[in-house]
């Protein structure tokens, strides 16, 4: 697959502050690529810049091969954009507001109906097409604005925190929306929802005060974290060990200083196993071993863990140049 999205040594600075510092990642075509990261990292900034509706103080953005600032009306068609507030009419009638984007986005005329009919069919919102747009929900206006940034065709998608305000069940709608939608073109979308990301990405940038911190599919990022295990708790024999070694899924069993007659096993997973299930053989062995279980609880294993570790480092080197 080839880069649709290409973004080189990006940077904007406010006077002496920098948003955006030095940021390079690509996104190909049929690929959902995460861009993650803790609120106030520079992730809207980035988005905006990389939509043409804010200039870069250094660096470049290609959009299907064009350069932005070389041909921004070129590249701009390449693209749907998505912001996080999505700026609807609320006064206007839904098919009427995505006629008229579709017509600002340069849609022909005589185009623009099966245009607006396929975005709504897209996005699963065709049943709400003739309602005013100030009485939808949040879930739905958010299906509007995806509508929105469908309605030109475009090859390319960024979307920024497309869950924010929504229930659960609009979260999980709104993910497989965009899981489907990146078979057929490239999505970039913003979130700082780790789980959202594991979910619904093939690749994952993560940004911290602006700098990239990592960047490469999902399953490598996560791949550095910790071995996921069970952490256990107990007051009882320091032969504990020996029992919870044969529990399936268990690899090995790591002994941990606790004192006062307490043993702290650390029982790293074997690759595939599911921590609920393993912790609940550890719990049942735990007390059939005569021992009284004080603590039990998964840890390691996933992008949180790696998230942690990276927005902590740049949190700290940022504290050290104060």
């Amino acid at each position: 697959m080839k880069p649709v999205l290409e973004v080189r040594h990006l940077e904007k600075r406010y006077g002496r502050v920098s948003a955006v510092d030095d940021v390079t990642f690509e996104v190909r075509e049929r690929q959902v690529v995460g861009f993650l990261g803790p609120n106030g990292a520079g992730k809207t900034t980035t988005l905006r810049m990389l939509a043409g509706y804010l200039a870069p103080t250094r660096g470049h953005v290609r959009v299907m091969g064009v350069d932005l600032e070389d041909d921004p009306r070129g590249a701009k068609r390449a693209i749907g954009y998505m912001p996080e507030g999505v700026p609807l009419y609320p006064e206007m009638r839904v098919e009427e507001y995505l006629r008229f984007r579709a017509e600002l986005k340069g849609v022909a005329k005589k185009s623009v109906a099966a245009f607006v009919e396929e975005a709504l069919a897209l996005v699963k919102a065709a049943d709400v097409k003739e309602r005013l747009v100030g009485e939808l929900s949040k879930g739905t206006r958010q299906r509007v604005g995806l509508a929105d940034a469908l309605v030109a065709r475009p090859p390319i998608l960024i979307l920024d925190e497309p869950t924010a305000g929504l229930d659960p069940n609009q979260i999980r709608e709104m993910r497989a929306l965009v899981r489907s939608l990146g078979k057929e073109r490239a999505v970039l979308v913003s979130t700082h929802i780790l789980s959202e990301v594991e979910a619904t990405c093939d690749r994952v940038v993560v940004i911290g005060k602006g700098k990239l911190l990592a960047e490469g599919p999902t399953a490598s990022i996560r791949a550095k974290a910790s071995p996921e295990a069970v952490e256990v708790l107990a007051r009882g024999p320091s032969s504990l060990a020996e029992n919870l070694r044969a529990v399936a899924g268990v690899a090995r069993i790591e002994i941990n200083a606790a004192g006062e007659g307490l043993v702290a096993l650390r029982c790293v997973l074997r690759e595939g196993a599911e921590a609920g299930l393993v912790a609940e053989e550890l719990a049942a062995r735990v007390q059939s071993a005569g021992a009284q279980l004080r603590e039990l609880r998964a840890t390691g294993g996933g992008l949180e863990e790696v998230f942690g570790q990276l927005t902590d480092a740049v949190d700290a080197r940022a504290s050290r140049d104060v």
